[in-house]
């Protein structure tokens, strides 16, 4: 017998081997599929031994983050994702070797050069395409660590609530206030307005939330009586000769208290948050636990990281334009119902005046944020998360200590499947921005969070008539237009 027959029958009592090339390429498929499936039709020992130990490690694996606040607490723990990228490199490395040894086992002998040209081009292929999840997983990682050290690296405000731990999230409060801050420009620049001012309240137990939405050009915001803020402006937030009114409205705070007064509210990362913070809960009469900033001018990246926003449009909304300077638009979004927006349109549709008003915009920023919650389902997220890690990184600014966020998922989890409620103070004879009945804004408020109105049944229609009453207990008038549930606002109603 020559060396070569030797080597080929030697070879062929070593490994069994597939008869065909197509044989050895299922044999490959499967390995991949279920790493150590090949070795054990070829090398039983082996096999079971790589195969049992892939089985175990999947096990831990999905035992460990079954738990939503164990995996949450995981993806909110940028040493630990650095590690995870670490080993899924590493397993990768691992997977390919294993795929490609299973081939080199099971192939035929003897094939031709065609054959075995053929399989090789299939294996690396093969390696190739199922590495590309992996890859991914390693770059979400990576990205997730990087949004998690640059957003959520414990900002220290003075207001956030100093009883809280991770085994108690909330500090015993029945509901968690999250104040919803946009502002243009940077979102660590000084000087920046904050021109959307929204209350997210929720209801830790349940999930029920409310948001309440205030007017960028409200006057005399209201400090709480235990802040060093309310003995410098006992009558509200404003000037004591009445001159530059424009410098004292609410969407002012940020930047003039901090300007005016610095570290008045004691030493903070943020004190202009801190400010429009103790301003929101003083004039509503409630508590403001944490603050979220988005910048609004890169706002378009986020709205195209999710891939659009689908909205109602009642009425044209002005792109570009400026009122005062008398610029007009250069185009208009359209009437019509399901319409799709890319970023730039959408913050358009939210920040669009011209020919309208800030209650009118003020309405379309809270259908906006519904927009946005219904477009970031999880596939969503999870195929566009790179973009949407790399947008946040940039126009996101809290002081949420990053200890809570599981907390957080959690809660926003029962948020998205109930409807959210909202309430949009305008302009009517029961409120006027530039003079506000602050009694009765927080008996409007009180009333919405009330365990009472808690209990309502969220399947029966909410009135789409505007609330508005000198008493909490009084029935709502239609025509006061003070203070509007939005719900019916996000629908399609064109303007005739």
């Amino acid at each position: 017998m020559d060396p070569y027959a030797r080597h080929r029958a030697a070879a062929a009592r070593e490994f069994r081997r597939a008869r065909t090339l197509a044989g050895a390429l299922g044999v490959t498929v499967l390995g991949a599929a279920l790493p150590g499936a090949g070795y054990v039709w070829s090398r039983r020992r082996l096999g079971y031994l790589v195969l049992l130990t892939f089985l175990a490690g999947l096990a831990v694996t999905a035992y460990y983050f079954q738990d939503l606040r164990r995996a949450a607490d995981f993806a909110f723990d940028p040493a630990r994702l650095q590690v995870a990228a670490m080993v899924l490199g590493a397993l990768l490395l691992v997977w390919v070797f294993v795929v490609s040894t299973t081939y080199a086992m099971v192939r035929p002998l003897g094939m031709s050069l065609l054959e075995r040209t053929l399989g090789a081009v299939v294996v690396v292929l093969l390696c190739v395409l199922g590495a590309l999840p992996a890859v991914q997983s390693v770059r979400i990682a990576h990205s997730q660590a990087d949004l998690v050290s640059s957003v959520f690296d414990g900002e220290d405000t003075v207001t956030a609530p100093d009883n809280v731990t991770k085994s108690n999230p909330w500090g015993d409060r029945r509901r968690v206030n999250v104040l919803l801050l946009g502002g243009d420009g940077g979102v660590g620049r000084t000087g920046i307005r904050t021109d959307s001012v929204i209350l997210l309240s929720i209801d830790t137990r349940t999930g029920r939330s409310v948001m309440f939405s205030l007017p960028r050009n409200m006057m005399n915001a209201q400090f709480p009586v235990s802040s060093p803020l309310h003995e410098v402006f006992p009558d509200g937030f404003r000037n004591a000769d009445g001159s530059d009114p424009g410098n004292w409205m609410l969407n002012a705070v940020y930047s003039q208290v901090p300007a005016l007064y610095p570290h008045i509210l004691g030493t903070s990362e943020n004190e202009g948050a801190d400010a429009v913070k103790q301003a929101v809960a003083g004039s509503l009469g409630t508590h403001v636990d944490y603050y979220m900033l988005i910048n609004l001018s890169g706002f378009e990246k986020l709205v195209d990281a999710v891939g659009g926003v689908t909205v109602n449009i009642n009425e044209p909304i002005a792109i570009n334009g400026n009122t005062d300077a008398g610029i007009p638009p250069t185009g208009y979004l359209q009437p019509g119902p399901d319409q799709h927006l890319d970023g730039f349109h959408a913050l358009w549709y939210s920040r669009g005046r011209w020919g309208s008003d800030d209650y009118k915009r003020m309405l379309r920023q809270r259908c906006m944020v519904s927009a946005l919650v219904q477009a970031a389902d999880p596939l969503t997220v999870l195929r566009r998360y790179q973009d949407l890690a790399s947008a946040g990184k940039h126009i996101l600014r809290t002081d949420i200590p990053r200890e809570l966020m599981p907390a957080f998922v959690d809660l926003a989890l029962q948020v998205k499947g109930r409807p959210l409620r909202s309430i949009a103070f305008v302009s009517s004879e029961r409120f006027h921005s530039g003079d506000p009945d602050y009694a009765w804004m927080q008996s409007v408020v009180d009333r919405t969070l009330s365990p009472r109105a808690a209990s309502t049944p969220t399947s029966s229609p909410e009135p789409s008539a505007p609330v508005s009453s000198a008493s909490p207990d009084a029935t709502p008038s239609p025509d006061a237009g003070a203070a509007v549930k939005t719900d019916d606002a996000c629908g399609y109603d064109p303007v005739e």
